[in-house]
């Protein structure tokens, strides 16, 4: 593990370790719950459609090459 990133949560721990804000400890558990939450389950109904026909459609090999849908989206880009 890179020493930087370790000397930072000692630095964490250590700082978690007198903090004595409970809305900080609230929000830091309500982070730590998040990190743990499937991205899936947090996207809407129809997000979780249109992810569904894209998988679908690469199954099916129902695909447009990249240079043909950069050249359509050219002015966007």
């Amino acid at each position: 593990m890179e020493s930087n990133i370790l000397n930072k949560k000692l630095e964490l721990i250590q700082w978690l370790s007198t903090l004595e804000d409970k809305a900080i400890i609230e929000k830091l558990i309500r982070l730590r719950n998040q990190e743990n939450t499937d991205w899936w389950d947090s996207i809407s109904d129809e997000e979780k459609t249109s992810i569904e026909k894209g998988l679908d459609d690469i199954e099916k090999n129902n695909l447009t090459p990249h240079d043909k849908v950069r050249k359509a989206y050219e002015k966007w880009l």
